[in-house]
């Protein structure tokens, strides 16, 4: 006689809630936005309620493979609505005043930077799910290509192809969390002030400044460069409204960055790239729906 194995509604919740923050994680690196990762896990869990636990042997491989594939159907809907899209489109940051928040477990400490999230956009939704299983999650090709349905061969060219374009785009060097944040104050202090020529003296000559409005705020159509002309942005919002701007300190997926207000109301999140003690990158979410869940002032 074979033996039926019962699985309790309650095990199947306790499951699903143990591996939520991982589910999340692949989801919000697939997709950059953390409305799109939780409608991804609310759709994982509405499968997962329904399935057939009692022919599975692995939940967290079939709850993974779920979730992959969600992010990849989304990711491809997206790309023709990115086409759409007024001026560049950046990551919804994840931000964090305290570090004792639930976003703290979502794994935020293994690539989900800004710029990180900025060089996956230039894969495909194929190409970013087989290299983030790989890299960030440590899957083995097998595994991998049972999740996104090619062959193991295909899944290595998929992570190899990745791998080039994401090292293209990384920084060269990598610097301490403390020298990153002993910059970001001191930038800090000479934006609040107005200060153009301290600022310049913290970014790379040829420094560059992604910013995302989505058509409800203002942006730059490309990538502005040259430490003058990033030092001019911040010395702009200032001129504009002195005496109105606060800069507060925050981790915004993972690094230190700084949040942005005016007159009261956050403005701008803003993630920097740090090399060799100057700021080569700035990324600035304006579009306020990316900002929806910031804290206020």
């Amino acid at each position: 006689m074979t033996l039926i194995r019962r699985v309790s509604p309650m095990d199947t919740l306790q499951t699903f809630t143990t591996l939520k923050p991982r589910l999340f994680g692949i989801a919000y690196r697939m997709l950059g936005t953390r409305s799109d990762a939780e409608d991804v896990v609310q759709d994982a869990w509405l499968r997962w309620h329904e399935a057939d636990h009692t022919e599975m042997r692995s939940s967290e491989a079939w709850l993974v493979t779920v979730t992959t594939r969600l992010s990849i159907d989304r990711l491809r809907a997206r790309k023709s609505e990115q086409e759409q899209y007024v001026g560049r489109w950046l990551p919804e940051p994840i931000v964090e005043l305290n570090e004792d928040t639930p976003e703290a477990a979502i794994e935020l400490a293994s690539e989900v930077s800004i710029a990180f999230l900025w060089v996956l956009e230039r894969l495909s939704p194929d190409e970013r799910a087989a290299f983030l299983l790989r890299q960030a999650f440590d899957l083995d090709y097998a595994e991998i290509a049972a999740i996104v349905g090619k062959s193991e061969a295909a899944c290595r060219q998929l992570v190899s192809r990745a791998g080039e374009r994401v090292r293209e785009g990384r920084p060269r060097y990598t610097v301490s969390e403390q020298e990153h944040n002993e910059l970001l104050v001191r930038f800090m202090q000479a934006a609040s002030s107005g200060d153009r020529e301290a600022m310049k003296s913290m970014l790379s000559a040829e420094a560059e400044l992604i910013s995302d409005g989505g058509a409800k705020m203002s942006s730059f159509a490309k990538v502005l460069q040259g430490a003058a002309r990033v030092a001019g942005v911040f010395w702009s919002v200032e001129h504009a409204a002195p005496g109105h701007v606060t800069y507060r300190l925050a981790r915004i997926n993972g690094a230190l960055g700084l949040l942005r207000y005016v007159h009261g109301v956050i403005e701008s999140a803003n993630a920097f790239t740090i090399e060799d003690g100057r700021i080569t990158e700035v990324y600035v979410m304006r579009n306020p729906d990316k900002l929806s869940s910031v804290p206020p002032l």
